[in-house]
């Protein structure tokens, strides 16, 4: 019978000269790569708790030449503290680096934040034009007083009811003194602002933003329309007057009539809106 030749004998090399070891076990080198490796992973688990373990304070890992605060190591994530109602931290005021914490108030916020423009409170002496208005009045205090609004660029020429609508117009007689003067009133909306009465019994009021003389019919939005509240002009003596219902939007005079519009940052819109609270023309 034929010896089988698909195997080499066992007590023979192969073709390529190798012959496997049998003075050992078959995958003894795995066994020692693998003990090797969990021996190394308990080691890195038992050095990551004891890392752990160790007090906070005792940390003395430094960034920028400085100790980590406890804030800063806790957790490993940095937290800040919440500032209180008078602007001041509430970790002992201090902030990174021992240094005390400088955040701003709720009131310059506020002020950030409100929609209308503001400026200095008080007007300059000169007729310069300068930032926008505040909220505080340069006028007289509202009061059932016979005045007449002349216009700050053109000084010659005042409010002037004329078809019921108001106009800038100059004096053109007894008859024209009369509509351009005006009984100012604690405003129908906000005592502390200004309504203006004509001599027939009518309220000047905008509507469609227009500026107008018409009779009250005792509705709180005609009583809005018909209130301003005097704010600084950066015209020495002048007011600016802004809607109650409008905030933001100013009585000035475009092609000398009087309309309410939307404040803006330039020197013509300032000096449209500024007028005078003079002495009663009549």
């Amino acid at each position: 019978m034929p010896r089988d030749k698909s195997r080499p004998p066992q007590e023979q090399p192969w073709e390529n000269g190798w012959a496997p070891d049998t003075s050992r076990a078959p995958g003894t080198r795995r066994l020692w790569l693998a003990g090797a490796l969990a021996v190394a992973t308990i080691a890195a688990c038992v050095t990551a708790i004891a890392l752990n373990d160790k007090p906070v304070d005792e940390a003395s890992t430094s960034r920028d030449g400085r100790t980590l605060s406890d804030d800063e190591t806790d957790g490993g994530l940095i937290s800040f503290a919440t500032p209180s109602a008078n602007g001041t931290s509430t970790s002992d005021g201090k902030g990174k680096g021992g240094e005390k914490s400088e955040s701003a108030s709720p009131s310059a916020s506020a002020a950030s934040s409100s929609p209308r423009p503001q400026g200095s409170s008080t007007p300059r002496a000169s007729d310069s034009p300068s930032a926008s208005p505040a909220e505080e009045p340069s006028a007289p205090e509202p009061a059932a007083t016979e005045r007449s609004v002349r216009s700050v660029n053109y000084p010659d020429r005042y409010w002037h009811v004329s078809g019921g609508l108001v106009r800038l117009d100059g004096v053109r007689g007894s008859e024209s003194r009369q509509d351009s003067t005006f009984t100012v009133v604690k405003g129908l909306a906000d005592s502390a602002c200004y309504s203006f009465a004509t001599a027939d019994g009518t309220y000047l009021r905008h509507r469609s933003f227009v500026l107008r003389s018409e009779r009250s019919d005792g509705s709180s939005l005609f009583k809005q329309d018909a209130t301003f509240c005097a704010r600084s002009s950066s015209y020495s003596g002048a007011v600016m007057l802004e809607s109650v219902n409008y905030p933001g939007r100013y009585l000035r005079h475009k092609n000398f009539q009087i309309r309410l519009d939307t404040y803006q940052h330039s020197d013509l819109y300032r000096a449209d809106s500024a007028f005078r609270l003079v002495a009663g023309l009549d």
